[in-house]
């Protein structure tokens, strides 16, 4: 007899774990509230303009992910960024500063002072913390490579990952890879050699092959995540859609999910429509905000511990402008704001620098983020204030004053989970709870990575493990 699994969400988390299950012979009905799947990701042209309204692509170095992409036949679909993505910017003082792609260029540049980059250089130098202590972000890369790199690089990393405070976000939960390098090699720089050496010498074995982990021209960094930009033609949603047609029946749209319960043949799950359906397993591949509700009849404590796990809302600026408008602006990736410069947006994605076919002929694409978790007010402001706020921030910074010829406004008032001081533990809390409840789980991107490689992956290891 098949095992049967009900999914609660039709996201990426919930739509990737229903193939995997699959593909394991599991039979799995997936339940999503929304009339449409694929959660955030969405790709909707507007005038000609090809807007994302959640994640713009994936980078390359998930092997889960590209397994997937293979699996529902899109490889031959796959657009890769163009090379204008190794050209970043950050702002400081008021400018634009180009990060630096290698060491030599770290030196040469003015992303930092001269005493900030010294104090970065000494960063092998620095003692290694190996107590176990919670640590934020911020304080880790302020004891690691000096107040000033924190301040700069650091707090636009995390702006640009989790639109989040560094000073507020949890080490260990949001980039476990940092805390490992210094746990496991001393520190980041150290780490860093270690598996230089470790892919060279992986590259001498027999049919072996060298590989950084990061799929980027040199590596990558310690400080920010390596691999290569990577979507679709015609957008992120083809995946998402891919995955909702392989499914067919098994997909059930417009199907909230309003209790559970658990009896000795199961679990029941209810729906809004008065419907009920009953499995071995219940997976809630949702936010946490909306498995609470789910769970508080069945277990209190496990409906606390996730009410308590934050969001940060964004709205997303899609601004088209007449390539002859911004043809003086240099171009790139694009640009991010650290809090400190207090500029009113995040940052800007030149997206069409990126992906060229996301604008028609002649115009370019531009993707602002405002809000975060140090602007909660912002979703506050109408439309037409939130242009205005953008298109202020490209005058003072990019001297653009033609006015857009397109351009729209996305709302996320959830918009990215936040892993504060103490997630780990709570993380720890909940698992001890779920042991209390044989096959429940949680799922998704509210618990172990926000992106869209962590949800792939915790997809199929969910799906190993339910498949057993």
């Amino acid at each position: 007899m098949q095992t049967r699994v009900a999914i609660v969400g039709g996201g990426i988390a919930g739509l990737a774990l229903a193939h995997g299950l699959r593909a394991r012979d599991v039979e799995v009905q997936v339940f999503e509230a929304t009339p449409r799947a694929g959660g955030n990701i969405h790709s909707e042209q507007r005038d000609g303009f090809l807007c994302e309204w959640g994640p713009n692509g994936f980078l390359d170095n998930e092997p889960a992910t590209l397994r997937l992409v293979e699996a529902v036949g899109l490889s031959g679909a796959i657009a890769r960024a163009d090379d204008a993505a190794r050209v970043r910017w950050v702002l400081r003082k008021g400018r634009l500063r180009r990060l630096p792609a290698t060491p030599d260029g770290f030196m040469a540049s003015d992303v930092l002072s001269t005493r900030g980059k010294l104090r970065v250089l000494l960063e092998p130098l620095q003692p290694a913390r190996r107590g176990g202590e919670v640590e934020s972000v911020y304080d880790f890369a302020r004891r690691r490579i000096g107040r000033e790199a924190a301040d700069v690089l650091v707090d636009a990393m995390v702006t640009g990952i989790y639109a989040g405070d560094a000073r507020r976000l949890e080490l260990q939960a949001t980039f476990p890879r940092l805390a490992a390098l210094e746990l496991e090699h001393g520190g980041l720089f150290k780490g860093m050699r270690a598996a230089r050496r470790a892919g060279m010498e992986a590259a001498r074995s027999p049919g072996g092959h060298a590989s950084s982990g990061s799929g980027a021209p040199g590596g990558g960094s310690p400080l920010g995540p390596g691999g290569t930009l990577t979507s679709f033609d015609g957008g992120m949603e083809k995946l998402s859609d891919a995955l909702a047609a392989l499914l067919g029946a098994r997909l059930h749209l417009g199907a909230g999910a309003r209790a559970l319960s658990r009896s000795a043949s199961g679990w029941t799950l209810g729906l809004e429509s008065g419907e009920t359906w009953t499995a071995a397993h219940v997976v809630l591949a949702c936010p946490a905000w909306t498995a609470a509700p789910l769970v508080r009849a069945l277990d209190a404590a496990l409906a606390t511990e996730l009410d308590a796990i934050p969001s940060a809302p964004v709205a997303i600026v899609f601004t088209g402008f007449a390539a002859a408008d911004v043809a003086h602006v240099e171009r790139g990736f694009g640009f991010l704001v650290p809090s400190r410069e207090r500029l009113g947006i995040l940052g800007t994605l030149f997206e069409s620098s990126l992906f060229p076919r996301r604008a028609p002929a002649h115009h370019v694409l531009w993707r602002t983020m405002i809000g975060g978790a140090r602007d909660r007010g912002a979703l506050d402001r109408s439309d037409e204030e939130l242009v205005q706020r953008t298109c202020n921030a490209f005058e003072r910074l990019l001297g653009v004053r033609a006015q857009p010829a397109m351009t729209y406004v996305v709302r996320h008032a959830r918009g990215i989970a936040q892993y504060p001081l103490g997630h780990t533990a709570r993380l720890a809390r909940i698992d001890a709870l779920l042991q209390a409840h044989p096959g429940l789980v949680l799922a998704g991107s509210s618990y172990r990575g926000v992106s869209l490689n962590s949800c792939i992956a915790e997809a199929g290891n969910i799906a190993t493990r339910l498949a057993i």
